[in-house]
């Protein structure tokens, strides 16, 4: 696709996001809806202050971007062996009490972990074992919380939830960077895990703040047949749906986890490891943008997405190789649109058409693919950044980013009566 064609295509999302239904913030006329995001906002920007500190940490004790593709891994190996078990269980039990549970049980793993630094007990092991139980935690979290917001607003407006969920936690990525980076000097490492235990209680707050009666609450069904099984067949059905999943465990395995090599690359190519929080503050105002043009948009489409991993293909190729962090962090505003807007497209692609006793297992599905990447594809960018370089560690996904958006694209061409 020639430059001048992808910039007429995105000026033509832009202008037909501007059209859609009710506006990108529609979903928050409901109360239950704007108390929910509230409360994930800050218990999110929590969760990437501590990832950004933990990536540091990491770098500092060890020197390996390696070794924060390892701990990503100990941390989404069991969304990757257990996903989609616990979607089956989200989706027969009450998605707001499991959510309760396992956000209680994550602000106590960060509470841990700050007292493990605090009194200067840490060390790699202990990283990877306590990311290992947040990751079990969050097996079930992500499927039950993620399906949760589908019951706080009507059918209709459910895509719009899904992507202004993408755009809260993308935002408050914000947030948390920006935190980790300006209070890690003053502070050290371990009141910041501190900080992210008692963001937990904004969630936790919210959830006991919704209302029940203004609930969309779907009706569980007893299913005929396994729920995986089902599951399957549905998607098996789908063959629209079946080359988005695919195409998306190309990129999130290859493509999204460039932040296991930016401490590294920082270090080296600008010069500070400091710059680490900077950059991923910027991504996530990027994302926020992506978040948000696509939660514009009344149904999401195929061509849509496609862009979306053109944009984030061609901003991993400029950030691998920009020669100064200045480039590097207006670089990263379209990396995080296309990173957002890709995920906001696959979360409302599975969901536009799903019934909703089946909305917590697509939930899984994407979950497993990005978050169950990361243990495959954190440690290969962090090998691929201490073996090759830091910047092919980064380009290497924006080639494979561009090969799927080509794929896509020629995947649509019979479609081209969608509407965007």
């Amino acid at each position: 696709m020639s430059s001048s064609r992808y910039l007429n295509s995105m000026t033509e999302f832009s202008e037909a996001s501007t059209d859609a239904r009710g506006g990108t913030f529609r979903s928050l006329q409901y109360r239950n809806a704007r108390i929910f995001f509230l409360g994930l906002g800050v218990s999110n920007s929590g969760s990437w202050l501590q990832l950004t500190a933990t990536s540091l940490l990491l770098y500092r004790l060890t020197g390996k971007a390696a070794d924060i593709g390892y701990n990503v891994a100990f941390q989404y190996m069991p969304m990757l062996v257990l996903g989609l078990w616990a979607g089956t269980i989200a989706d027969r039990v009450n998605r707001r009490k499991i959510t309760l549970i396992t956000q209680g049980l994550m602000a106590t793993q960060a509470l841990a972990l700050g007292i493990f630094a605090v009194f200067d007990l840490i060390n790699p092991i202990v990283i990877y074992s306590l990311s290992l139980i947040l990751g079990m935690v969050n097996v079930f979290d992500n499927p039950a919380r993620r399906g949760f917001v589908t019951e706080l607003v009507p059918n209709a407006y459910i895509g719009n939830a899904v992507s202004l969920q993408v755009a809260v936690m993308t935002a408050s990525r914000i947030v948390g960077a920006t935190l980790a980076s300006l209070l890690i000097g003053p502070l050290g490492f371990g009141p910041l895990f501190f900080l992210n235990g008692l963001s937990y209680l904004a969630i936790l707050g919210s959830l006991l703040a919704i209302r029940k009666s203004e609930m969309f609450t779907v009706v569980r069904k007893q299913q005929s047949r396994s729920a995986l099984t089902e599951l399957y067949h549905f998607i098996l059905r789908q063959p629209r749906l079946r080359t988005a999943l695919v195409l998306y465990v190309v990129v999130a395995v290859c493509s999204m986890n460039f932040i296991v090599s930016l401490p590294k690359i920082s270090d080296i190519r600008w010069g500070s490891d400091s710059y680490f929080g900077l950059l991923v503050a910027v991504i996530g105002a990027g994302s926020v943008v992506g978040s948000l043009m696509t939660a514009r948009l009344d149904r999401v489409s195929h061509r849509w997405y496609a862009l979306s991993m053109l944009t984030l293909g061609i901003s991993s190729l400029f950030l691998a190789w920009a020669p100064s962090v200045l480039i590097a962090t207006l670089v990263c505003i379209p990396l995080g649109v296309g990173y957002a807007a890709i995920i906001s497209s696959v979360n409302s692609l599975t969901q536009q058409d799903t019934p909703n006793n089946m909305r917590s297992r697509m939930f899984s599905v994407t979950g497993i693919i990005f978050f169950g990447s990361t243990p495959i594809g954190g440690p290969i960018t962090g090998l691929v950044a201490d073996k090759v370089s830091p910047e092919w560690s980064i380009a290497y996904g924006g080639v494979a980013c561009l090969l799927s958006a080509g794929v896509m694209f020629l995947q649509i061409k019979p479609w081209r009566a969608e509407s965007v």
